[in-house]
């Protein structure tokens, strides 16, 4: 029988864990709704459509393809940056500005991160 320190220690062994993968879900959630959020259009495979519907479309693909994606970056880059059928790149169309979806992905993301952490002017080196 497992002693309580034993299973106390195993059992916040797997807490980081589980946090990591509600942050990463938790971070996927956030691009494919600001997508939904942006007012955009989105090109698929040389078809525009609705931010709505190219959030709708990635959460499909997220729902279908979760085991390609463990983190935001691999949905990013396995699910939500090009057509799986024609290997076409998606685009977002925003005020007539064209930008590779994967792009606008990643500077999305990067844009949530860095407002959760240190402010500008006490980050390191400045």
């Amino acid at each position: 029988m497992m002693r309580t320190g034993q299973l106390v220690l195993l059992l916040c062994s797997l807490i980081p864990a589980a946090h990591s993968a509600i942050d990463e879900e938790t971070e996927i959630r956030f691009l494919i709704q600001a997508v939904a959020d942006s007012g955009c259009q989105f090109d698929r495979n040389g078809t525009r459509h609705s931010a709505q519907e190219a959030a709708e479309h990635l959460a499909l693909k997220y729902a279908r393809g979760q085991r390609y994606a463990v983190s935001a970056e691999e949905f990013i880059e396995n699910l939500a940056s090009k057509s799986s059928w024609s290997g076409e790149p998606y685009l977002m169309i925003c005020e007539e500005e064209t930008t590779p979806a994967g792009d606008w992905l990643v500077n999305t993301l990067d844009v949530k991160r860095g407002s959760h952490g240190l402010p500008e002017e006490a980050s390191p080196g400045r």
